[in-house]
C-alpha cells in the first residue's frame, strides 16, 4: 500500500468516523542502517542533557548509537535558555539538526516525554513537529482526558503515540502510569498506534518484573527505554551496564524478540552527567553482541 493511497482510506475513515486498524507509521520505516546488532537501538537524547543538542548527538553517533528520541527542552545553545529544540523550534532550528542526523548518520525515531493536552491546538503543534522531523512516535504521560483527541491525530498522522512509565508515586495516587495494567486498559479498545513507551528501569523501581510488564503490553509495545539498575522496587536505584543489573536485559531482549519487537531501544542513562559517554558505550555494545535465542 503506498503512502498516499493509505493516507487517502486514513482522511475517507476519519470522514465516516471509522479507522484503519494498521501500525505503520507515516515515518519512513527504520532502514537496517539503524540497527545495532538485531535491534534498532541508539539513546534517549536526556543521556545526554548536560551538552547541547548538537553535541548530544554526536555523543549517542560515537557511543555506537544509530537511532536518537529528542525531549522538548533541549538546549542547541547552553548559554542561551531561549534555544530550546521541541515542537516550537523554528525552520531553521529544525534543519540544523536534520542535517546534523544525516551527518552522524542518526535516524530520528521518538519526541518525548512530551504532555499531550486535551487541547487540539497544541496537540497538533506537537504532531506536526513529528511530521515534518520524520519521527513516528509521540512519547507522552497525557492527560487522561485526552485520549479522544489523540485518537483522532493518530489516525490522521499515521503517527504513533506511547505512553511512558515512571515510578510508582505513593504519595500520588493519581499518578497511574506506572501500572501496566492501567496503561493497557486506556489502549487496548483504541487504535492500535496508541500504546507503550516501555520504561524497563522505571518498572524495576515500581516493584514491577519487566518481562510480566512486556507479556500484558505484548502488540503495545512501540518504543523502550532501557535502564538495567543495581536494586529492584527501590526509587533512588542507580544504573548500571547493561547485563549488570537487576533488570535482567537478556530476558527482556529475548521476550521482545520473541514477540517481534525490535526497538526502538533508548539507553537512558541517569547519572554521571557528564562523564557517562564509556558506559553509554559499553550498554549499546551489549545490545550489539547479543543474539536473541529466538532467532
Amino acid at each position: 500500500m503506498t503512502r498516499l493511497f493509505s493516507s487517502l482510506l486514513l482522511s475517507l475513515g476519519a470522514s465516516l468516523g471509522f479507522g484503519l486498524a494498521s501500525t505503520s507509521s507515516a515515518a519512513d520505516p527504520l532502514p537496517d542502517s539503524a540497527k545495532v546488532g538485531s535491534f534498532y537501538a541508539g539513546c534517549q537524547a536526556y543521556t545526554f542533557k548536560a551538552f547541547d543538542l548538537m553535541t548530544a548527538l554526536e555523543k549517542i553517533a560515537a557511543c555506537g548509537g544509530k537511532t536518537v528520541e529528542f525531549f522538548p527542552g533541549h538546549l542547541m545553545d547552553k548559554a542561551d535558555p531561549k534555544s530550546k529544540f521541541d515542537h516550537n523550534a523554528s525552520p531553521e532550528a529544525r534543519a540544523a539538526v536534520q542535517a546534523k542526523l544525516k551527518e552522524l548518520g542518526l535516524t530520528p525515531i521518538g519526541y518525548g516525554v512530551v504532555k499531550l493536552p486535551n487541547d487540539e491546538t497544541e496537540c497538533r503543534k506537537i504532531f506536526d513537529f513529528c511530521r515534518a522531523m520524520n519521527v513516528g512516535i509521540v512519547v507522552s504521560e497525557p492527560a487522561e482526558d485526552a485520549f479522544d483527541l489523540i485518537e483522532k491525530l493518530v489516525r490522521e498522522y499515521d503517527i504513533k503515540m506511547a505512553i511512558h512509565n515512571h515510578p510508582r508515586r505513593p504519595l500520588d495516587r493519581a499518578y497511574r502510569y506506572w501500572d501496566p495494567e492501567y496503561v493497557l486498559s486506556l489502549v487496548k479498545d483504541r487504535d492500535p498506534r496508541m500504546g507503550s513507551c516501555a520504561d524497563i528501569g522505571h518498572w524495576v523501581r515500581s516493584g514491577i518484573q519487566p518481562t510480566d510488564a512486556i507479556r500484558l503490553l505484548k502488540g503495545r509495545i512501540f518504543d523502550s527505554h532501557i535502564k538495567d539498575l543495581d536494586a529492584f522496587g527501590v526509587k533512588e536505584a542507580q544504573d548500571k551496564i547493561w547485563g549488570t543489573g537487576v533488570s535482567d536485559i537478556p530476558a527482556v531482549l529475548n521476550l521482545y524478540a520473541e514477540q517481534g519487537f525490535f526497538g526502538p531501544l533508548d539507553v537512558e542513562w541517569e547519572k554521571d552527567w557528564e562523564t557517562s559517554q564509556p558506559d553509554v558505550a559499553k550498554c549499546l555494545e551489549f545490545v550489539k553482541n547479543f543474539k536473541p535465542s529466538s532467532n
